[in-house]
């Protein structure tokens, strides 16, 4: 038997066993913690509090998987069923963004722990993945590539190919015609949450001029004249925009601005990146404070812009930026709740996390789009957001900005 049969062979052994743990847990009922509102101030040390988010994230989400003690993922919600943690679900772009905190705390503080915490993520998803490290859609794919690309630039943790893999699906997914990459393949659809951080992991794989054409599809499609804000995407043929606005767009459209200017010298990508942090700063902030544009802007997105806007004050000194990331972990932290001494985010960082009160629990909730706050909380991408901003926060503050 061949190598590639063997790999195969043994991934269905392995996603067998996934099945027979999630039949199991079908019956297990789901569990319930008890959660208080914090109200002591904590560590002042940004990086010990990125240090709490982490132990939180990886004491209530990471699990391996499928019995397998060299892979593991992120449960979906905590608390979590047996159903939940046997990754029967599961969200390929959650666990791209899982593995990007895994390496900026290894970045942050280098552990043997947290190295073998990278390589099982990065293990966990290739295997449940199942088709080895790519799929269909873009974004989930860039997402990928570039945790995958800086646990290499950072930490010298390299897996093989994976960066080749994914930098040749993105490219296969280019259509000249438009001068970009659509949501995902066979699709029509050509929105800012693919374009941006495929463009974002062009530049850094030296696609600088892939990384320039998506950049100018951006600002010239989809950038809204009146507010300045990135708006969602664009239909090809027909040119018909989705006006919706999420922070999500502009964290990856002031990335790839950001890798440009410092990768080109071009002054009109530095003027970009300041219009796009003025612009975020005046309408998707409250007290300086990142807010959700829009309803459904959760979850992640706000983590993503916390990240880019870091990236921006970091590269290009962009002071605005550095406010809002700073304004915004001081919000976070103090509005947070705890659970057994760690904390407990929301998705809305200038409100205090909402405590269910009779009983005292927070159990696990069914996901739906009038899932209130208290229920949001339980998703890893809520937690992960957190986790992100507070890594950026110190990352900005341990190089004085």
């Amino acid at each position: 038997m061949d190598r590639r049969k063997k790999e195969i062979s043994r991934r269905g052994v392995l996603l067998a066993a996934g099945a027979a743990i999630a039949l199991t847990a079908l019956a297990q009922p789901a569990q319930a913690v008890t959660i208080t509102r914090k109200v002591s101030p904590g560590p002042e040390e940004p990086g010990r509090r990125a240090d709490l988010a982490e132990q939180a994230i990886v004491q209530r989400h990471v699990r391996t998987l499928w019995g397998q003690p060299q892979m593991r993922l992120g449960t979906l919600v905590w608390p979590g069923s047996l159903l939940d943690q046997s990754f029967a679900r599961w969200c390929y772009w959650w666990q791209a963004h899982l593995l990007d905190c895994a390496v900026d705390a290894a970045y942050r503080a280098r552990t043997p722990e947290r190295i073998d915490r990278v390589v099982a993520i990065a293990r966990g998803i290739r295997t449940r993945n199942l088709t080895g490290w790519t799929n269909r859609y873009y974004d989930d794919m860039s997402w990928l590539v570039l945790a995958l690309e800086r646990a290499d630039r950072l930490l010298g943790v390299r897996f093989g190919d994976a960066v080749g893999e994914l930098r040749a699906g993105l490219i296969e997914g280019w259509n000249p015609d438009v001068g970009a990459v659509p949501w995902r393949s066979g699709d029509e659809y050509y929105n800012t949450p693919a374009i941006g951080p495929t463009g974002i992991a062009m530049a850094r794989l030296g696609e600088l001029s892939r990384a320039g054409q998506l950049a100018d599809f951006l600002h010239t499609r989809l950038r809204d004249t009146a507010s300045g804000l990135v708006l969602d995407g664009v239909h090809e043929p027909g040119g018909r925009v989705e006006r919706t606005v999420h922070t999500y767009c502009q964290g990856v459209a002031i990335g790839l601005e950001t890798e440009l200017a410092l990768r080109t010298g071009e002054s009109h990508h530095r003027r970009r990146v300041a219009d796009l942090v003025a612009a975020a700063g005046d309408r998707l902030t409250d007290a300086g404070v990142i807010v959700a544009a829009s309803g459904d802007d959760s979850g992640l997105f706000m983590g993503i812009l916390a990240r880019y806007l870091a990236e921006a004050a970091l590269s290009l000194g962009d002071t605005t930026a550095a406010n809002i990331v700073h304004a915004s972990a001081q919000a976070a932290w103090k509005h947070r709740a705890e659970v057994d001494g760690l904390p407990l985010f929301g998705v809305d960082w200038t409100r205090p996390v909402t405590v269910p009160a009779h009983p005292e629990t927070f159990p696990q909730f069914t996901h739906s789009s009038a899932a209130s706050s208290a229920n949001l909380s339980s998703d890893l991408s809520v937690q992960l957001s957190g986790w992100m901003l507070l890594e950026a926060d110190h990352q900005l503050i341990a190089a004085g900005r």
